[in-house]
């Protein structure tokens, strides 16, 4: 039976009107701030591009951290830009402002840079942490739309963002502004990471947990090694093979010659292929495809899980300097949480 989509009180063509009225204020919010996306992007091609430019040059030569502040919507924003900031390369902290007043000032040091976010660029709670800075010498990167505003005039690099709508139909909630402030230190925060060379193994050492850190965890992690490999000499029978692959339970077995080196695989569906009278008298020479897909223990998990994926296989044989020194499977990589 089809559940009702009727809300309480509520007909069926009423409800399905308010649920089409809901779409249509949605697609307005997301036209909304995308025009202000979109504005920021046409500034920063502009008159902004020198002041980004300038802002990430401090923020990279500083010798201490990256502080970030601001009050209300602005706070929440300048928390997750803090957090992007630090999983990126770029130590980086929340300071709230109110806070600031009651003794967290002496968080921030001389070598430190303030990053203040404030649309209006005067909100009070922010002006006990720019006349520190000032008395201090710490350099100050303002965020804000208003160039002349206490906070705009007081900073020493002032990104100045353009005007744009809020998607409240008052023009009060602030909501165009949130996404263009978070998009500016978003973008800030990726450019020092490309600047800096920030790669896949420094996100590792940042990122240990969850599924983003399983993904970045090396090959020989989590590979199968020692009698869990399955191997089978060349020239072998396709019986011993069989029971190699059954025994370990990885729906494959690597073919190595007389040197230990990888030369061929046979999987279980090749077993199925060639499934005929006398095939367990066959030599696995004749059954084995030749130079297969093959990782190496320095490799990232998630390069392995594109190669498997792409070749839609689930399984490959790890090896150095040609010889198999272990197997991954998809299993092993769902066991750790990477797929």
């Amino acid at each position: 039976m089809r559940p009702s989509t009727s809300l309480p009180h509520m007909g069926q063509k009423e409800a399905e009107a308010y649920g089409e009225r809901m779409i249509a204020s949605a697609l307005r919010t997301l036209e909304t701030e995308g025009g202000g996306i979109a504005a920021l992007s046409a500034s920063l091609r502009d008159h902004l591009g020198r002041s980004f430019s300038a802002a990430g040059t401090l923020i990279q030569t500083a010798k201490g951290r990256l502080i970030v502040s601001g009050m209300g919507k602005s706070g929440h924003v300048a928390r997750k830009i803090a957090a992007t900031f630090a999983s990126t390369g770029t130590p980086a902290f929340f300071v709230h402002p109110s806070e600031a007043s009651h003794g967290d000032l002496g968080m921030i040091t001389p070598d430190d840079v303030v990053l203040a976010l404030s649309w209006s660029g005067e909100t009070a709670e922010l002006k006990n942490l720019i006349d520190y800075s000032k008395r201090f010498g710490i350099a100050l990167i303002a965020v804000t739309a208003q160039a002349d505003s206490t906070l705009g005039k007081a900073a020493d690099v002032a990104l100045v963002l353009p005007q744009a709508r809020e998607a409240c139909p008052h023009n009060l909630a602030p909501t165009t502004s949130a996404l263009m402030q978070l998009a500016i230190g978003d973008a800030l925060a990726i450019a020092l990471l490309e600047s800096r060379g920030f790669s896949e193994r420094d996100f590792h050492i940042l990122h240990p947990g969850g599924r983003l850190g399983a993904m970045l965890k090396f090959v020989r992690d989590v590979m199968r090694t020692g009698e869990a490999v399955p191997l089978c000499r060349s020239g072998r029978l396709m019986a011993e093979a069989i029971v190699e692959m059954s025994a370990k339970g990885v729906g494959c077995v690597g073919i190595v010659d007389q040197r230990q080196q990888l030369i061929g695989i046979i999987t279980d569906g090749d077993v199925r292929r060639h499934m005929k009278p006398g095939l367990t008298e066959s030599s696995v020479d004749d059954v084995m495809t030749r130079s297969p897909r093959q990782c190496r223990p320095d490799q990232l998990v998630s390069e392995v899980i594109e190669t498997l994926n792409s070749a839609k296989i689930t399984a490959m044989f790890v090896v150095e300097g040609a010889r198999p020194i272990g197997v991954v499977h998809l299993h092993d990589l769902l066991r750790v949480g990477v797929t």
